[in-house]
C-alpha cells in the first residue's frame, strides 16, 4: 500500500467530515491493516467511537469505489491517544513544553535518537528540543518519527479533562 497515494484519496474524505488525518500507516504483510489516525479539526474536542465509525464508513466506501488496494486488508480508524505521534509542524507547536521521543533520518550532532522537551518551532520549521540541558535544532524534514511520552503530569491533565463537565 502506497501511503502518499492513499493519503491523496483518504485526507479529503476525512477533512470533509470535519476531522484531520494525523497518520496513515500500513501494518503487516500477510493480513495487512490500513491504520488511519484522526482527530477533530478542533483538536481539543474529544474523539468518540462514533466519530471513528463515521470516518471508517466514509473512507471504506471511497476505497471500495476507487479500489486502490489490490489485496484484502483491514481498515482501522482510531484516535491518536495520549502518546500520540507528532506528524506535522503544527503538532510540535501545539505540544510545546511536552516530553517527546524523536528519531531523525540523518544524525544531528552525531545522534539520531532524542528524548527531550519541545521548546519551540522556529519559522523555518526547525524543532528546538531540549535534552539534558542542551537545545538541539532539528529540521522537521529530518524527523523519521516522533511521539509524546506519557508522564504523570500528562496523565493527571487527562484525568482532569475527563472529569470536566461536557459542553
Amino acid at each position: 500500500m502506497q501511503r502518499h497515494y492513499l493519503a491523496d484519496i483518504i485526507e479529503p474524505v476525512v477533512e470533509k467530515l470535519g476531522y484531520e488525518v494525523v497518520r496513515i500507516l500500513s501494518i503487516g504483510e500477510a493480513n495487512p491493516t490500513l491504520q488511519i489516525m484522526i482527530e477533530h479539526k478542533n483538536y481539543k474536542e474529544e474523539l468518540t467511537v462514533d466519530n471513528c465509525a463515521e470516518v471508517s464508513r466514509a473512507v471504506s466506501a471511497t476505497l471500495d469505489e476507487l479500489d486502490p488496494i489490490e489485496n484484502r486488508y483491514t481498515l482501522e480508524v482510531s484516535s491518536p491517544g495520549l502518546d500520540r505521534p507528532l506528524t506535522k509542524p503544527e503538532h510540535f507547536e501545539r505540544y510545546k513544553g511536552y516530553l517527546i521521543k524523536l528519531e531523525t533520518l540523518e544524525p544531528v550532532e552525531k545522534r539520531k535518537r532524542f528524548k527531550g522537551t519541545i521548546k519551540e518551532v522556529a519559522a523555518d520549521n526547525n524543532i528546538m528540543l531540549e535534552m539534558d540541558g542542551i537545545t538541539y535544532s532539528i529540521s522537521f524534514d529530518n524527523i523519521a518519527k516522533a511521539k509524546i511520552i506519557i508522564t504523570d503530569e500528562l496523565w493527571e491533565q487527562f484525568l482532569k479533562s475527563q472529569k470536566a463537565p461536557k459542553a
